[in-house]
C-alpha cells in the first residue's frame, strides 16, 4: 500500500533512466524512496506521444533556419558590452522558420536527434496536457478525469517536471548527453553578483516556458523604465533639498517672534490642549523636500512616462511573440480549450459555434445567480477593508498624545499584512464558484478580484489622506463629526502631503522588504529544514525525483503573486507620485534585487514548474492602462487638495503685498482667528494651561467680530476655483499628450510585420514544394522516366502559372 505517490514528467534526458512497460500511451517507472515509504512514478512520454500531441496543440516546430539578415551592429553596443551575456547564453538555438506540426509530413522538419526536437518545456507541457484529460473513472453517471483533482483528493502528493540536475545545481554536468540549463540558469542570471547583466530571455523560455518567460521580460523592462523616472524624481528631490533652506512659510513657522507667537486651537475635544505653531517646525521643513514646484513638473512627467512604458512595452512584446512563436496563440490554445472542472461539474451540453461539437455550457441563469453572489463577496470584502484601512489611518486621533502619522502608518501596514492571508481563500473560493468556462478566463476573473482586494486594502489610507483628511473638518465649535463620534482629523499647518509621503514610504517600503523576505528565506528555511534527514545520505541514495520532491513547490499562484506584487509597487509609483519623487528609486532598487530573488528561488528552490503559453502578460495589460489613465487624476487632485501649492500661487499674485519678502506673510494669511470664548462646554480642554482670548485654525474664514463670522472668506472661494481650474488644465494637457503619444508610436515595429508577412510567405512556399515533391513521387510509381518528366514539367508549368497569378 502506497503512503505517498508523486508523479515526475521525465523530460529531462530521458535516456538515463530505465522505462518499464507501457499503459494508456505513457512509459514509466515505478521507484521506492529511500525511507522505503514513497513511492514516485515516473513518466516518459514516447515518440509517437509527442508528436500525435504536438500536431493537436498545434505547436510550431522549426522547418528552416532563418535567412533574414541580421540588423547592422550599432556602433554604440561597445558602451553596452559589460552588461552583455555570452551570445550562447544569450540564445541557445539558431533562428527558425516554424509551422504548425504534422505528423504527415514529419521529414519536412528540422529533426536531427528525436531526444531534443522538442525543448524540455514543450515535452512537459505535453505530459501535463494529457494528464489533465485522462479519464479515471466515474461517479454518479460523471466522468472522473484529470490530475489535478487526484491531487485535490490526495490520491497523489504532487505532479511536477524534474530539474535538470538535484541538489549540485552549482556544477556542471559530466554527461555530455545532458544539458544542464540549470547550472547555466544559476551562474548568469540567478546569481546576484550579475545583477547588471542582462537576462538569458531564450533560455528561460526554453527551460521553463514563455509564461514564465514572458514575465520576467515585463519585468526587466519595466526596471529599465524605471530608471529614467529613478533619475527625474531624484533630481526633483535634490531641487527640494536645495532650497529647503529658502522656504519663506518654514521660515515664519520656525521663527519665535511670529510662529512662535500664535497659539493654535487644540487638535481634538476635551483632552487636547492649546499648542504653538513653531512646534511642528522640522515637519514644515521636511514638506518642502516633497511640496515645490517640482512636484508639479514631476506628476505631469510621469503621466508622460508611464505612456511611453506601456507603449514601448507593447513593442516588446510584439518582438517577443514573433520571437517565441506566439503569434495567434491565444485564440488557438487559451479561449478554445475548456478546464476539466467545467466540464466535470456541467452537465448540460449545446453545440460550440466554433467548432461545430457539442461542449458542456453553464446556463445563463445560473451564470447570473453566481455573478450576483460573487459580485456581493467582493463588495463586502472590500467595504470591511475599506473601513480597516481607514481606522488605522485614523488611529492617531483616538491617542493623539501618543500616537502619530507614523504609528499609524505602521498600524495600517500590520493590518495590511494580515488581511492578505485571508484573500487568496476568498478569492478562489468565489472565482471556483463562477465555474468559469476555459484557463484563460478563470486567470482572468480570479486576477480581477485579487487586485481589487489589494487595490482597497493597500491603496485606502493613502486615499485617505490624500484627499479626505483635513478637508471636512469643520471650524472650532462646529467641528465636523466620524460616525457620529469621533472628530475628523486635521492636517497638520504644514500641509498633509508631508503625511501622506510617511504613509506611502512606510507602506511601499515595508511590502518591499516583507516580500522579499517571504520570496527568498522563508522558501530557503523550509528546504533546508525540509532536507536536514537527507544530508547523512550520500547522492546516489538522495535521488534526483526526492531532492526535487523536497523543494518547495511554485504552484498554479505563484506567477499570479509575482505580477500583483509588482503591478501593486506600479500604482505607488504612479497613482501617489506627486508626494513621493523618491518612489521609483526605491522601486527600481527593489526590481534590481527582485530579478535576482526571483530568479534564485525559481532555480534553486522551488520544483520545476509545468511550462505554459502565453503571448502576453494577459488581463495586468488592461489593469496597468486603468491605472495609468488613474493617475494622472490622482496626482492633479494631490497637487491641487492636498500639497499647498495652489494656495500659495492665489496668495502670491493676488495677496501679497511686500515685493521685498517673496511669500512673507503667508502663514498668517492661511490661518483663521476663533474666540475661545465661543467653544461649546462639551469641546473645551479640560485644562487650559494658558490665559488665551482666541486661537487660530487652518482655514480662510471669517474673524468672530466680522458681520460674516465664521463663514468662508472671498480668497476661500478663489483658491477653490484656481484648485478646479488647475485639475481640469493639467488633466486635459496630459491625457492629451498621452493620446498624442500613444498614437505616434505603434503598437508593433514594422520590421516585426515585414517579418511575419515573409514568414507566412515563405512557410506556405515550403509546405507547397513538398506537396509538389510528393506529387512527383507519386507520379513516378509504374510510369516510364520519359512519361513522369512530362507530367512533372506540365504539373511545375500549372505551379508556376498560378504562382504568377498569385504575384
Amino acid at each position: 500500500m502506497f503512503s505517498i505517490l508523486n508523479i515526475l514528467f521525465l523530460v529531462n534526458c530521458p535516456d538515463n533512466f530505465p522505462l518499464v512497460f507501457m499503459i494508456n500511451s505513457f512509459l514509466f517507472h515505478l521507484q521506492e524512496s529511500e525511507n522505503n515509504k514513497t513511492y514516485f512514478v515516473k513518466i516518459h512520454a514516447p515518440w509517437e506521444i509527442l508528436i500525435t500531441y504536438a500536431e493537436v496543440l498545434n505547436i510550431k516546430m522549426p522547418i528552416k533556419e532563418n535567412d533574414i539578415p541580421c540588423p547592422v551592429e550599432n556602433p554604440l553596443d561597445c558602451i553596452f558590452a559589460p552588461f552583455r551575456l555570452p551570445e550562447i547564453v544569450m540564445h541557445p538555438e539558431p533562428d527558425y522558420f516554424t509551422a504548425p506540426f504534422s505528423k504527415e509530413r514529419q521529414e519536412l522538419y528540422l529533426i536531427d536527434d528525436e531526444n531534443t526536437f522538442f525543448s524540455p518545456s514543450v515535452r512537459n507541457r505535453i505530459v501535463f496536457y494529457i494528464l489533465t484529460r485522462c479519464p479515471y473513472g466515474t461517479e454518479e453517471g460523471k466522468r472522473k478525469f484529470g490530475i489535478k483533482r487526484l491531487l485535490n483528493n490526495g490520491t497523489y502528493s504532487a505532479a511536477y517536471p524534474l530539474h535538470d540536475v538535484g541538489i549540485l545545481y552549482w556544477k556542471k554536468s559530466n554527461d555530455p548527453k545532458c544539458e544542464n540549463e540549470r547550472y547555466t540558469l544559476y551562474r548568469e542570471w540567478a546569481r546576484f553578483p550579475r545583477f547588471y547583466k542582462e537576462q538569458p530571455l531564450d533560455l528561460i523560455r526554453k527551460y521553463y516556458g514563455e509564461k514564465i518567460g514572458i514575465y520576467f521580460a515585463w519585468l526587466g523592462f519595466y526596471t529599465e523604465m524605471l530608471f529614467f523616472a529613478a533619475v527625474v524624481g531624484f533630481i526633483c528631490f535634490l531641487y527640494g533639498l536645495f532650497t529647503m533652506n529658502e522656504n519663506m512659510s518654514s521660515k515664519e513657522i520656525c521663527n519665535p517672534d511670529i510662529g512662535g507667537e500664535i497659539i493654535m486651537c487644540p487638535l481634538c475635544d476635551r483632552k487636547c490642549d492649546y499648542w504653538r505653531l513653531n512646534s511642528t517646525c522640522e515637519s514644515s521643513q521636511y514638506s518642502h523636500l516633497f511640496d515645490n514646484v517640482a512636484t508639479l513638473f514631476f506628476a505631469i512627467f510621469m503621466g508622460i512616462w508611464v505612456t511611453l512604458f506601456l507603449e514601448f512595452w507593447k513593442r516588446r512584446q510584439a518582438r517577443l511573440e514573433y520571437e517565441w512563436d506566439l503569434v495567434d496563440f491565444e485564440e488557438e490554445q487559451q479561449q478554445l480549450q475548456l478546464r476539466p472542472e467545467y466540464e466535470a461539474k456541467c452537465t448540460q451540453k449545446r453545440k460550440n459555434p466554433v467548432t461545430q461539437e457539442l461542449e458542456p455550457y453553464l446556463p445563463l441563469t445560473s451564470q447570473a445567480i453566481r455573478f450576483c453572489i460573487s459580485g456581493t463577496t467582493v463588495f463586502m470584502i472590500a467595504v470591511i477593508v475599506y473601513r480597516l484601512a481607514v481606522y488605522a489611518a485614523f488611529a492617531s486621533l483616538l491617542t493623539p498624545q501618543l500616537a502619530t502619522s507614523v504609528t499609524a502608518s505602521f498600524l495600517n501596514f500590520v493590518i495590511i499584512m494580515i488581511l492578505n492571508f485571508l484573500y487568496e481563500r476568498i478569492a478562489i473560493w468565489i472565482t471556483d464558484m463562477e465555474i468559469p468556462r476555459t484557463h484563460y478566463e478563470y486567470e482572468n476573473r480570479l486576477t480581477m478580484k485579487m487586485f481589487l482586494f489589494q487595490f482597497v486594502n493597500y491603496y485606502s489610507s493613502c486615499f485617505y489622506v490624500a484627499f479626505f483628511k483635513g478637508k471636512f473638518v469643520g471650524y472650532p465649535g462646529s467641528y465636523t463629526y466620524m460616525f457620529n463620534r469621533w472628530r475628523n482629523e486635521e492636517c497638520d499647518p504644514a500641509g498633509c502631503l508631508i503625511e501622506l509621503t510617511t504613509q506611502l514610504t512606510i507602506v511601499m517600503a515595508g511590502k518591499q522588504i516583507w516580500g522579499n523576505i517571504q520570496e527568498a528565506i522563508v522558501p530557503w528555511i523550509c528546504n533546508w529544514w525540509g532536507r536536514r534527514k537527507a544530508r547523512s545520505h550520500p547522492e546516489n541514495l538522495y535521488s534526483r525525483w526526492e531532492q526535487d520532491h523536497d523543494l518547495q513547490s511554485f504552484g498554479a499562484l505563484g506567477l499570479f503573486y509575482e505580477y500583483l506584487e509588482m503591478v501593486i509597487q506600479f500604482g505607488f509609483i504612479t497613482l501617489f507620485v506627486a508626494s513621493f519623487p523618491l518612489a521609483p528609486l526605491l522601486a527600481l532598487m527593489n526590481n534590481i534585487l527582485e530579478i535576482r530573488v526571483d530568479s534564485w528561488k525559481l532555480t534553486t528552490q522551488f520544483r520545476r514548474p509545468v511550462a505554459a503559453k502565453a503571448h502576453s502578460i494577459g488581463i495586468w495589460q488592461e489593469i496597468l492602462n486603468g491605472m495609468a489613465i488613474l493617475s494622472v487624476v490622482t496626482n492633479a487632485f494631490i497637487v491641487a487638495f492636498t500639497s499647498d501649492m495652489i494656495p500659495r500661487l492665489v496668495y502670491y499674485y493676488a495677496y501679497f503685498a511686500d515685493p521685498d519678502l517673496p511669500m512673507s506673510g503667508y502663514i498668517n494669511n492661511s490661518l483663521s482667528v476663533f474666540q475661545i470664548s465661543d467653544f461649546p462646554e462639551k469641546h473645551k480642554p479640560e485644562q487650559n494651561t494658558g490665559k488665551f482670548t482666541s486661537c487660530r485654525y487652518r482655514d480662510y474664514r471669517y474673524p468672530p467680530d466680522h458681520e460674516k463670522q465664521y463663514m468662508h472668506t472671498m480668497q476661500f472661494w478663489h483658491i477653490l476655483a484656481a484648485k478646479m481650474a488647475f485639475i481640469i488644465i493639467m488633466e486635459h494637457v496630459v491625457f492629451i499628450v498621452k493620446f498624442f503619444v500613444a498614437w505616434m508610436i505603434p503598437d508593433v515595429p514594422s520590421e516585426v510585420k515585414a517579418k511575419i508577412k515573409r514568414e507566412k510567405y515563405l512557410t506556405q512556399r515550403i509546405l507547397h514544394e513538398y506537396e509538389l515533391n510528393k506529387l512527383k513521387q507519386k507520379l513516378c510509381e509504374g510510369r516510364t522516366c520519359a512519361s513522369m518528366e512530362k507530367e512533372v514539367l506540365a504539373s511545375e508549368g500549372i505551379v508556376e502559372l498560378s504562382e504568377a497569378m498569385e504575384l
